[in-house]
């Protein structure tokens, strides 16, 4: 067996777990606090819970006493005795005698906050060793359903987890505390509006959404050619440029595309940016001048702080564990994903059923926003029963492959342009019907409609957009003539 083999054999590392990192002396110190002074048990039931302490009858007296406190007993020596009688560990300890050993050992001047410090770092260390021996032994388990790359995946993920581990695991909130955060979140929105939420740098828009709120997930769904890429880019770009001004660190904006390439998507937001032809520039059809714009704009761009991932055929886990790793290095405050059905579940019920998976998506996408408290903007594709209607304005039922979409999401909007579809109904020139045409594609020209048909925690309506398609440019309505 080679060096490196040597160096992460299981077998070696299962030698080092009964050397894992423990403070005995610590958590002595502390149980023998609590046993002094129960107000103790009040101070620390944030930070610190009963599976942090490395002796296992230290976890049982831990648990005892919060118990015994929270029924209104004096947690003491002599109470504690009657629940542990028949314990043996308690018994070959000394029993009594080693919970009054514990009182002793506490000192007065005691830093309860560096104890409980100590207790949960050695706590963290010793899950860090476990997670680390797991990944070992799975490594040399070969199993072509977990190949090494969804394995590196489920690592990633189990480390977040384990560093975005709470203290003390409490999931609750008291009323008092959450009391304070909505009247000071009022307070500061009343004296500051553009608080609320995440600029989508169209003002209607934002007054109807307040903006992208945090923790939610945005579906954006319409039917192909709509633009809903390119009013995703405008958005992006216009949060982008707001976050850059941010004078605290600096925050990005992460755009996964499952079906686009970076370039492609760059070349997007450049032309969105220069109002130079994407067509043209694409062609290389563009004039000297175009391109001075162009080049003067990809070096503004170049600075904003704007991530893309065009990683294709995505997992729902594997999109998770990208997310997590850029909200961690780069401050994420809101991820736009292009587009949800081509992202795939993975557990085996969703292979064999599409509305499993899309449901399995869905709910993974509002546990991450839930989960980071940012907002997730997905891309959606609408279902084919929109061309078989007179009125092609998309409805809820409309979303394709599931129902949970609608369900799972905080807003849904609908990108829906006139113009597209009476483009396509042109009759002839020499036809009465023509002029009645013109007139008509002159008045809905350049406009699109978004439709905000679920808001759960606002009212639904819509919002008029002016389009640019040459660019791939939306503007607010009012706006059209100044472009």
């Amino acid at each position: 067996m080679n060096e490196l083999a040597d160096l992460i054999d299981p077998r070696s590392v299962n030698k080092e777990i009964c050397k894992l990192p423990h403070n005995l002396e610590a958590e002595q110190m502390l149980i023998g606090a609590m046993i002094r002074d129960n107000r103790i048990c009040d101070a620390v039931e944030d930070t610190i819970t009963a599976e942090n302490f490395y002796d296992p009858l230290h976890q049982s007296i831990f648990t005892q006493i919060s118990k015994t406190r929270k029924h209104g007993i004096v947690a003491n020596e002599l109470s504690l005795k009657m629940f542990f009688e028949n314990d043996q560990a308690f018994t070959a300890c000394g029993g009594v005698e080693y919970l009054a050993k514990l009182a002793a050992k506490a000192s007065i001047a005691l830093d309860i906050y560096s104890l409980t410090r100590i207790i949960r770092d050695t706590y963290l260390r010793r899950c860090l060793i476990k997670l680390g021996q797991e990944i070992v032994d799975d490594s040399y388990n070969y199993d072509i359903e977990n190949p090494a790359q969804v394995q590196i995946e489920q690592a990633m993920t189990k480390l977040f987890n384990l560093a975005v581990k709470k203290q003390g695991e409490k999931t609750y909130i008291k009323l008092a505390r959450s009391v304070k955060d909505v009247v000071e979140k009022i307070s500061t929105l009343k004296n500051n509006p553009e608080a609320l939420g995440i600029t989508t740098g169209l003002q209607d828009l934002n007054q109807l959404l307040g903006g992208l709120q945090k923790s939610d997930l945005l579906i954006l769904a319409a039917r192909p050619s709509m633009g809903k890429t390119a009013l995703a880019l405008n958005i992006a770009l216009n949060a982008c440029k707001v976050l850059q001004k941010r004078a605290d660190k600096q925050h990005f904006v992460a755009f996964f595309s499952l079906e686009m390439s970076a370039e492609q998507l760059t070349a997007r937001l450049i032309t969105i940016d220069s109002g130079v032809s994407y067509y043209k520039a694409l062609t290389g059809r563009i004039s000297d001048f175009e391109l001075h714009e162009f080049i003067n704009a990809s070096t503004e761009l170049s600075e904003l702080p704007f991530i893309i991932d065009d990683t294709p055929a995505l997992s729902i886990s594997a999109l998770r564990t990208r997310i997590r790793l850029l909200y961690q290095l780069y401050n994420v405050e809101v991820v736009f994903i292009d587009y949800l059905q081509l992202i795939r579940g993975t557990t085996k019920r969703s292979n064999e059923n599409r509305v499993q998976e899309i449901s399995e998506v869905t709910q993974g996408l509002k546990a991450i926003a839930k989960e980071l408290n940012i907002p997730i903007v997905a891309l959606s594709q609408l279902s084919r029963s929109v061309e078989q209607r007179d009125d092609k304005k998309p409805q809820l039922a409309d979303l394709r492959d599931s129902g949970s979409i609608e369900q799972d999401a905080d807003i849904v909007m609908f990108l829906y342009r006139e113009e597209y579809y009476e483009l396509r109904k042109q009759p002839s020139e020499e036809s009465n019907k023509h002029r009645e045409w013109q007139e008509k594609m002159e008045k809905i020209r350049n406009i699109a409609e978004l439709i905000v048909a679920k808001q759960r925690n606002g009212p639904i309506g819509s919002v008029k957009l002016y389009f640019d398609s040459n660019r791939g440019a939306f503007k607010d309505y009012t706006e059209r003539h100044s472009i």
